[in-house]
């Protein structure tokens, strides 16, 4: 049996996302994860998929916004390389607030300003929100506009790089969950579990998050919503044939119970707020879901030389803004290229993980045979 170049451990979006385009570059890899193939036990399943970079800006750390730019770049491209059409839509966000709540939207403006460009951001008196975005109707005498940002089926993706994986020849062990700190033979071991590697990484939080699912054929938004507020920002992400993903929570608790009347009931309120006819929705779903978060709330490489394994985790909530940033950022490493671009990708003595660039020609060939 031969040995593979690179054991993937986790098949989360980021696992995933990784076997595939380092099967891509040429790397032999073996990918294992404790669930099915189709993803439902990962973070990315209760998520709404938003590639946000501005908007996260009111809250995260400058370093998230610049990854968050490369990855609505990336995105695009790897999309075209999957084989089944995902849904995406790069139409931008709408931020809108309630008069009550002007000093959080004013707060909220002066941080996105001063981190992007002029162009990407517009200010919008109630007749033009109304002309973008009619759903909202003269409810908002003003909002924010933020060009170019992007939402994705994020159920959709996790199925098509699924298949993508496949097509590869990526030799996937599902349901093969990871026991006594035993992890598979490989040339480097990339640990991407998420909240399974709490053993490994002690200083790893949980970070609740909580989603519903709506179908409001009679609601047709043409862009991201978001309602600023200082207790409860809710997001509303349209998905095809009438459906919406509403979410809001952040909660620091590993719990992973089924979601509270009170959270239900804030959550809806809000959303209410934003689209009155949302009460007649058909509610679908209701999900929660743990996210891994380091102390930063940054994501991090940390390289374990003694038993060759390369930790990547911490992407906090921001898991389909920085996947593909970071995917790059692993591949530069593994591949033995040039890295080192994002600070907060911290990846201690980098020069000790084995690249594999010398063996790419060959391990195609292997493919191939």
């Amino acid at each position: 049996m031969i040995t593979p170049d690179i054991a993937v451990v986790g098949g989360g979006l980021f696992g995933r996302c990784l076997a595939w385009r380092a099967s891509r570059e040429g790397a032999r890899i073996v990918l294992l994860d404790s669930g099915g193939s189709g993803g439902e036990h990962s973070a990315a399943w209760v998520a709404a998929g938003m590639i946000s970079p501005t908007t996260e800006a009111i809250e995260a750390d400058p370093q998230v916004t610049s990854m968050g730019d490369r990855s609505l770049e990336l995105w695009p491209q790897w999309l075209a390389e999957l084989p089944i059409a995902v849904f995406y839509r790069n139409a931008g966000t709408v931020l809108v607030w309630h008069r009550e709540h002007a000093q959080e939207a004013a707060r909220a403006q002066k941080i996105i300003s001063l981190r992007v460009a002029r162009s990407r951001l517009e200010y919008l008196e109630s007749s033009q929100l109304v002309e973008i975005e009619p759903e909202l109707g003269t409810r908002f005498s003003q909002a924010l506009y933020v060009r170019g940002e992007a939402w994705i089926d994020n159920r959709g993706l996790l199925k098509a790089v699924g298949l993508a994986l496949d097509e590869e020849g990526v030799e996937c062990h599902w349901e093969t969950p990871i026991e006594n700190g035993v992890f598979p033979a490989a040339g480097i071991v990339v640990d991407c579990r998420g909240m399974g590697a709490k053993d490994d990484l002690r200083e790893l939080r949980g970070v609740r998050g909580e989603i519903v699912r709506l179908h409001a054929p009679e609601i047709e938004l043409n862009h991201m919503l978001r309602l600023l507020h200082p207790r409860y920002p809710v997001y509303i992400a349209p998905r095809p044939e009438g459906r919406l993903v509403v979410g809001a929570t952040s909660i620091e608790s590993e719990d992973r119970t089924p979601a509270s009347v009170r959270g239900v009931l804030e959550l809806l309120m809000s959303a209410y707020s934003v689209i009155p006819t949302m009460a007649e929705a058909r509610i679908l779903e209701f999900n929660t879901q743990v996210r891994p978060a380091l102390p930063d709330n940054l994501p991090a490489l940390r390289f374990d030389r003694e038993r060759k394994i390369l930790h990547i985790n911490g992407f906090y909530r921001h898991g389909f803004l920085l996947t593909p940033t970071v995917v790059e950022e692993a591949l530069n490493l593994l591949f033995g290229r040039t890295s080192g671009r994002w600070p907060c990708l911290d990846v201690n003595c980098s020069a000790d993980i084995p690249g594999f660039s010398n063996h790419s020609r060959e391990v195609q060939m292997c493919h191939s045979s």
